[in-house]
């Protein structure tokens, strides 16, 4: 029997002679996941292929794609007329972030249980390209197109698949270099809204309470604002653009 890892996506091939008899879990030996593999009525796992295809990469949300493909266009035809003013003025610098009128376009990656749908349309109406989620393992494979700049998840995402701490654990598992990258926030019923002190106690960058979901675009806006001037130097001494 061939299993894909749902947090590593790596494949791994098991005895048949020693696979118990009803549904059971194996530890990843590359990133020590627990995967749940369950049985098939004729005490078969699911075949590779069909693994592959129902872990493909968390799909977008069609609504406010096309404002988003506007604003990002915008920006990036902005950003080459001012690179294009500055040469011309034999002004050979980096512009700063500052430099921007407008706020740059970012991509989300939802992995929410119960509010998904209310956050996925807040967001799209404001500008931001959504993608959303059902498992552990499509989050993944959209986050290894190294394209997305924030991850908000909520502890009742995929629970049956422990999706929450999968997502936990990768984050905590990933190099420094990957983990400035991307911004992590987590949206609960019991936490405190922008609490700094709790966020990097639990490895962190943002924090939401759910009874301030209205005003999500303007805390994610003003916090990675805030995330993005204190890595200006830092990301600008390595040629890095903000997330």
């Amino acid at each position: 029997m061939i299993i894909r890892c749902d947090n590593c996506s790596v494949s791994l091939q098991l005895d048949e002679s020693k696979i118990p008899s009803g549904n059971f879990t194996v530890r990843c030996p590359r990133c020590q996941n627990l995967i749940r593999v369950n049985k098939g009525a004729k005490g078969t796992g699911s075949a590779t292929v069909q693994q592959l295809a129902e872990n493909k990469p968390a799909p977008a949300v069609e609504n406010g794609a096309g404002e988003f493909a506007v604003k990002e266009s915008e920006f990036q035809i902005n950003t080459a007329l001012r690179s294009l003013m500055a040469a011309l003025q034999g002004q050979n610098k980096i512009l700063d972030a500052d430099d921007d009128k407008s706020e740059k376009p970012r991509r989300v990656l939802l992995c929410l249980g119960q509010r998904r749908d209310e956050v996925a349309k807040l967001l799209s109406e404001n500008g931001y390209k959504v993608y959303m989620a059902q498992t552990p393992a499509q989050a993944n494979e959209r986050l290894r197109e190294g394209k997305t700049e924030i991850l908000l998840f909520s502890p009742d995402f995929a629970a049956e698949f422990g999706g929450a701490a999968i997502l936990q654990q990768k984050a905590n598992a990933m190099y420094s270099s990957e983990r400035r990258r991307l911004y992590l926030v987590s949206l609960e019923d019991g936490g405190t809204t922008m609490n700094a002190h709790e966020a990097f106690l639990r490895n962190l960058n943002l924090i939401v309470n759910t009874t301030d979901i209205p005003q999500l675009p303007l805390i994610l806006n003003r916090a990675v604002r805030d995330f993005n001037n204190l890595y200006h130097y830092f990301n600008k001494s390595l040629g890095l653009e903000s997330i």
